[in-house]
């Protein structure tokens, strides 16, 4: 499999290099998360001689006597050497039970760097302050980016590219088959089956499994709509599917635990408070869509949404839908001090298409900056001091 530097999440762990912090890489499932602790092992022997690098994958048959937390934390002991700066990399490392115990009692000992990977619904963020008495720093993995895409395909064309990467979406296991069959296939069963079966079934018990699947693929189809439970509750009980209310937000909870979605409140931009009775999910990748719906129904509009929601999320904003009288602008992304309103669009082939996405923004009298993404196929361009810009030259930037 090829293989590309994905040098955004390798600084982030290099910026935290013999910090006494417990790391933590997490994220969906095939990420990438055990690709990148290989990558950050390769980058610490080439650059530090007196390293010691003690590292255990728990998936590998060899280590099976170290799912025992006494032996694992035993192991790591026999392999400490106290002339060199020593290191440890544990990979999957919920496969331990009470692994908490072994990782807690090495850090206590200050005589590791210590970096775990765990899958998903196993090693919540949330977790993490009561598994570890240590501070944690996470690193998040997401499925490709576009500029990553290019990358591992080494190409330029990227305005035809982004149509491919539409399609085939940023999870690169995918891409190690040859047409598009083959490739959803992949998605289907690698990545979605296995976190909704394996990962949240598994580890929720949960007995009704087709109430799961459909409430599941009723997220899928309506990426970037606002939802309710209460909508849901009525939509499963019109497909003969009863569920409460507070069954319908666990199963949603449990899906955003797992990075198989993620939640968006709304925002009132004028009266300054968030409104708790809808929000939008958004998939952790937009091809997975394509994967268990099909592709005859594609929404445009919507599947550029989500890829516009992972990139601001990648690239560390909080975000949420504004909401300004009775209009709705998609994204209000903030990072400290900055903050940016983004509407998302096809294209703006006409007047009617235009005016409808400007009237939201125009109505904002902050002076923060304000563009529209869309399909445009040109240069960046202004109306009114709001950016107008193409959505393949905005993941470029």
């Amino acid at each position: 499999m090829k293989l590309i530097e994905r040098t955004f999440y390798l600084e982030q762990l290099k910026s935290v290099l013999n910090t006494p912090d417990i790391k933590v890489i997490t994220g969906v499932r095939r990420s990438g998360k055990s690709k990148l602790l290989v990558s950050f092992i390769d980058w610490i022997n080439e650059n530090q001689d007196n390293a010691n690098i003690v590292y255990i994958n728990m998936q590998e048959t060899e280590n099976e006597p170290l799912l025992e937390y006494h032996a694992l934390h035993q192991y790591i002991l026999n392999h400490y050497d106290a002339s060199k700066d020593n290191y440890l990399f544990i990979d999957e490392v919920q496969l331990c039970d009470q692994f908490e115990k072994a990782v807690n009692s090495i850090h206590t000992k200050e005589i590791f760097d210590i970096y775990v990977t765990g899958s998903n619904a196993f090693l919540l963020s949330s977790d993490l302050a009561t598994l570890f008495t240590g501070r944690t720093f996470i690193v998040e993995i997401y499925p490709f980016s576009f500029k990553e895409f290019l990358l591992y395909f080494d190409r330029t064309d990227y305005d035809q590219a982004f149509n491919d990467y539409l399609k085939i979406g940023g999870f690169s296991g995918s891409y190690l088959y040859k047409n598009l069959d083959q490739k959803y296939n992949y998605l289907q069963k690698d990545v979605y089956e296995t976190i909704v079966t394996r990962d949240i079934v598994t580890k929720y018990k949960i007995r009704n499994e087709g109430l799961f699947e459909n409430l599941t693929h009723y997220l899928i189809d309506n990426i970037s709509n606002l939802s309710s439970a209460r909508n849901i509750v009525n939509y499963l009980a019109s497909s003969k599917n009863k569920a409460s209310h507070n069954t319908v937000i666990n199963y949603i909870k449990y899906l955003c635990n797992a990075f198989v979605f993620y939640d968006v409140k709304r925002f009132d931009l004028k009266g300054k408070k968030y409104l708790s009775t809808e929000q939008k999910y958004y998939l952790v990748d937009h091809a997975i869509k394509y994967a268990i719906l099909g592709t005859k129904n594609q929404d445009l509009g919507r599947m550029m949404e989500n890829i516009v929601y992972m990139e601001l999320k990648r690239r560390g904003y909080e975000i949420y839908v504004g909401k300004l009288y009775k209009k709705e602008i998609d994204f209000v992304a903030i990072k400290r001090n900055e903050q940016t309103y983004i509407q998302v669009t096809t294209f703006l082939d006409n007047e009617n298409t235009l005016k409808r996405e400007l009237d939201p923004l125009l109505n904002i009298k902050d002076g923060y900056p304000k563009m529209i993404i869309a399909r445009s196929h040109q240069e960046e361009y202004s109306i009114e001091g709001i950016k107008i810009i193409d959505i393949a030259e905005w993941l470029l930037k």
